[in-house]
């Protein structure tokens, strides 16, 4: 009979421990063991010293799929974005949004599975893997008013919280998110272009089928309510986005151009200081410029460096992450009067200046 290999002077065990096993080490029921193992519930705290004792000593490792049924819990969430992957994977407000949420489910030892939709046929897809019951809950940012991903957690019933406040009207329970204070951002960032003597501002928003880009548009428009509708060009986030909304703004202006922009992101306000460039126009002293988000690379080494609402979008992302486990962690002990409690997040927005304006 072949002996186990040794390592170092001590014999290497050939076989997986059982929880059978771990259970017979410490002395218990092979239920009770289970029950420690799985969570503890309802087990005096010194046997499940003894359980935990001989899982060290055996080196036992739980069965994730026996686990999943007994707890109904499979330690994973749904990260959904409702974006394309190109965009997804060039745009660093989603990268650090993702950091965040990575790290903070990592300390709890959740499991990130991430969905994107890219396109219409995505959503069938999607609804069928959370339908399956692969997960806890699920995190969905950068959701647009059409979207049905909301009536498809819905139906579920699937624990979700949402990146930014949805802009729709909630059927059941009003929904769970994190935001910053988009409209709070663009009043400080309205009202600093305005104190610099600025007399034709203009704004390039964000897609206007979603809730931040309306939040934004209706900040500038808190501050100065009487502006011409002809300073306000639709952007899409993207620096390309900008690039077109300003070229727009300078055409439509002609002698009477804008002497401002407030870009309602960092990618957009890049593009928009490219055309500026390309047709001659100096920041600030021809055209000033604020974005929105405080992006490392769009903001810190723009030419000048830009002048920019920061929002904390790592923290969000904690954020997300922990308001959703506090929501699962709840609902796993029973407790589900103070998880229909929990609240919608808002983070504050904070104007950053630099020499672009």
């Amino acid at each position: 009979m072949t002996q186990p290999e040794e390592q170092h002077g001590a014999p290497v065990r050939a076989w997986r421990p059982t929880l059978q096993e771990v259970a017979a080490l410490a002395g218990v029921s092979r239920a009770t063991a289970s029950r420690v193992v799985n969570g503890g519930a309802g087990v005096r705290s010194e046997i499940q010293v003894k359980v935990r004792q001989a899982v060290d000593e055996l080196g036992y490792v739980p069965n994730p799929a026996a686990r999943a049924l007994m707890t109904r819990r499979h330690d994973a969430v749904a990260v959904v974005v409702a974006e394309p992957e190109s965009r997804v994977f060039s745009d660093p407000f989603f990268a650090r949004q993702l950091r965040g949420i990575g790290r903070e489910l990592s300390a709890s030892a959740v499991q990130l599975v991430l969905l994107l939709v890219t396109e219409a046929g995505d959503y069938a897809q999607v609804g069928r893997y959370l339908a399956a019951g692969h997960v806890d809950g699920a995190l969905i940012f950068s959701v647009h008013n059409d979207d049905p991903l909301p009536a498809i957690v819905d139906g579920l019933g699937l624990p979700t919280v949402y990146g930014g406040r949805p802009g729709w009207e909630p059927t059941g329970a009003a929904p769970l998110y994190v935001d910053t204070d988009n409209r709070g951002g663009a009043q400080a960032a309205v009202r600093h272009l305005r104190e610099r003597g600025r007399q034709r501002i203009a704004v390039i928003t964000g897609p206007l089928d979603q809730a931040s880009a309306l939040d934004r548009l209706s900040g500038y428009r808190d501050v100065l309510p009487q502006a011409d509708p002809a300073l306000v060009a639709e952007g899409d986030f993207t620096a390309e986005g900008g690039r077109r909304a300003m070229a727009e703004l300078l055409d439509r202006g002609g002698d009477d151009r804008p002497d401002a922009v407030f870009a309602c992101s960092d990618l957009m306000a890049a593009g928009a200081m490219a055309v500026l460039a390309e047709r001659g126009l100096r920041v600030p002293e021809d055209v000033a410029v604020v974005g929105f988000d405080d992006g490392d690379t769009a903001a810190q080494w723009a030419s000048p460096p830009l002048t920019t609402v920061r929002q904390d979008i790592e923290g969000m992302g904690r954020l997300m992450a922990r308001l959703l486990l506090t929501r699962l962690q709840l609902t796993f002990d029973g407790n589900t009067g103070a998880a229909a409690g929990l609240a919608p997040v808002v983070t504050p927005a904070e104007l950053v200046v630099r020499a672009s304006s």
